[in-house]
């Protein structure tokens, strides 16, 4: 074993001992999901912020924007900033003050148990991909650093990842997140630092070509509906996501709520560029490298691997082994408590909170069984990521807001806004129009709520700016 997998082994059982810590501090179901609503400021902003810096932001945003620029990163990491700082600007304050576990208790709480259930099918199906993508990337790392076979790392990468998240639940993400969002700033940081000494990124943005840095489409209509549709995909279709509505919901204050959600969406926006230019580096210094091959998602860990020093090397290795695990653990965390709170709970009849809480420590079990079976499947980190995106955009996103702040709500309306925003979306990816599916299965959505407000009953909603 050369040193770098020596330190990389010793900050991963770093990872593991901080994780096994943090279970010390769970005792029952809102423990194990909200992290008992007491995380103060720089914790709840490291979870906030190391919700999407995973695989897509380091190794496949940065592939895209070495292939065509900003247009091609809208939605990572503008669109993950975007829903950061609506969520601080609108949503954090009314979601806190509802005193839910899960983004399925919203549903059943504004509209009803058809909803929660239906609801809560939409949001399970929405991760299964993105988990697995951060499997696989995990079994890249391994692969790359310890020389062994991708299977063997996926599997190693979802053991660990499962160990320390089944224990600690939010305790273990979130402590690993705070540990794990240092690594990733110091790191990048560090190698940014080195690839400029080998070649200005200054010059190298400088000698990009003409409409490469432009971050406005094209003056015609299916130019700025991709462009919409990128913004909405992440910006707006991530904010009825369990994993951002846990990290909102464990702060230990409305006002740390909001505030993480405004710093994070900063914080992130800000180190993101760094994948971005890395890439771009990458792209000038790899003469030969092909961007659209089947190992583009490599591009920066071989710029690391070939120009930066042994130290260097290792900090970046961590910092990406630490983006990877504290997205997978958030990522199989918020599936499970869905699955455990709104659909098993009920389907088992469990009420005892000892028993929900074993419930789910299960359902982390079961989602990662699931998502580690894709990885095996379709080792792609793009294909599995686009297989993911959009389903709660088109679904979820409207009634919400239509939940949140409208005074009558209809559960047949919300139900026809999910349905329609679906079929709207799986026809139009079905006839290859993926690009602006998002937009138009959104679209449908709210003309489907307003429809149906119109024709079906109505029940008084509570006032989400009360109290």
């Amino acid at each position: 074993m050369n040193w770098q997998a020596f330190f990389i082994s010793c900050y991963l059982l770093i990872t593991i001992a901080i994780g096994f810590f943090a279970a010390r501090r769970v005792k029952n179901a809102k423990d194990f999901i909200l992290a008992g609503r007491s995380l103060p400021l720089p914790i709840s902003t490291a979870a906030l912020f190391a919700t999407w810096f995973g695989s897509e932001t380091i190794l496949g945003s940065s592939v895209e924007f070495a292939k065509g620029g900003f247009l091609y990163v809208i939605q990572d990491p503008f669109g993950g900033a975007l829903c950061l700082f609506l969520l601080g600007l609108v949503f954090a304050r009314y979601l806190y003050r509802m005193q839910i576990l899960t983004f399925g208790d919203f549903y059943k709480e504004k509209y009803g148990r058809s909803m929660e259930f239906i609801g809560g099918v939409c949001l399970i199906l929405s991760y299964f991909g993105w988990v697995a993508a951060q499997f696989v990337a995990l079994g890249i790392m391994m692969q790359v650093i310890f020389g062994i076979p991708q299977l063997v790392g996926i599997t190693i990468g979802a053991v660990l990842v499962v160990f320390y998240t089944y224990l600690g639940g939010m305790w273990s993400v979130s402590l690993t997140d705070f540990f794990q969002s240092i690594s990733i700033i110091i790191g990048l940081v560090f190698v940014l630092f080195e690839m400029n000494q080998i070649h200005p990124i200054l010059s190298t943005l400088q000698e990009t070509p003409d409409g490469f840095l432009n971050f406005f489409p094209k003056p015609n209509y299916h130019s700025w509906v991709v462009y919409f549709s990128a913004w909405m995909v992440v910006g707006f279709g991530s904010l009825p996501q369990q994993d951002i509505f846990q990290r909102v919901m464990s702060a230990k204050s409305e006002k740390v709520a909001i505030w993480a959600s405004f710093l994070s969406s900063f914080i992130y926006l800000s180190f993101a560029m760094i994948p971005l230019f890395l890439g771009l580096q990458a792209a000038k210094l790899l003469t030969g490298f092909d961007l659209n091959g089947e190992n583009s998602q490599l591009l920066i860990p071989m710029l690391v691997s070939k120009f930066a020093s042994p130290f260097a090397q290792i900090l970046f290795f961590s910092a990406l082994i630490s983006a990877i695990l504290s997205t997978a653990s958030g990522a199989i965390l918020a599936p499970a408590s869905i699955l455990s709170e709104n659909i098993l709970k009920y389907t088992l009849k469990v009420r005892n909170d000892k028993n929900i809480l074993w419930l789910s420590r299960i359902s982390v079990i079961i989602i990662s069984v699931i998502s580690f079976v894709l990885a095996v499947g379709k080792p792609s980190i793009y294909a599995l990521v686009e297989d993911s995106g959009g389903i709660s955009l088109v679904t979820l996103f409207i009634p919400m807001v239509f939940g949140l702040f409208t005074k009558t709500t209809s559960e047949k309306a919300a139900l026809l806004s999910l349905f329609a925003g679906l079929v709207t979306w799986i026809l139009l990816e079905w006839f290859h129009d993926e690009m602006t599916s998002h937009f138009y299965g959104t679209i449908i959505s709210l003309f489907a709520i307003l429809l149906g407000r119109k024709i079906f009953p109505k029940k008084t909603a509570p006032n989400p700016q009360a109290s």
